[in-house]
């Protein structure tokens, strides 16, 4: 399982104290509010972060971080995402998962048969889809229904499904 999980990815500068405009890659943007520490992912090294203050504009968060005061000093930061540890990350509810623990899973059948890969997982407005890569039908979509996913089990990287008609 994934120990760093991604919860947004800086997009710009926002004024020139050094705030940020951050796009949530969470589901729960308002989680910010709580949260004290980020690590920034330059491509080279996780770079700890302290937040310092919140805000919330359109489908944005601002950010300011302690010890950034300056534009200059976060500008090339632009376009790397922040990530929390595992122990800062939300509590899930039951049959609530992280995508990062679930991508690459072993998709079967209720039969016990091999189906394919999790690929992806599509956030739409109703329910998710997960997108299973397979040999014998190429990519599949499958809703996160009940009816359609049986159990998953991240620990195991096991994921059982049942194939409604007219799915493949």
């Amino acid at each position: 399982m994934e120990e760093l999980l991604q919860v947004g990815v800086i997009t710009s500068t926002h004024g020139v104290r050094g705030e940020v405009k951050v796009f949530p890659t969470t589901d729960d943007a308002a989680r910010f509010k709580k949260l004290k520490h980020v690590l920034l992912d330059t491509g080279r090294e996780m770079k700890p972060l302290e937040i310092q203050g919140v805000k919330f504009f359109k489908q944005f968060v601002i950010l300011k971080f302690k010890g950034i005061d300056n534009i200059n000093d976060i500008e090339r930061y632009k376009r790397c995402p922040l990530l929390v540890e595992r122990k800062d990350a939300v509590e899930l509810k039951e049959d609530e998962y992280f995508i990062a623990d679930m991508i690459g899973i072993q998709v079967e059948t209720e039969d016990g048969e091999v189906f394919g890969t999790l690929k992806d997982v599509m956030e739409t407005g109703a329910n998710d889809v997960y997108v299973i890569d397979t040999e014998e039908h190429g990519e599949v979509l499958v809703p996160a229904i009940k009816e359609c996913i049986l159990e998953v089990d991240v620990e195991n990287r096991k994921m059982t499904i049942h194939l409604m008609d007219g799915l493949i």
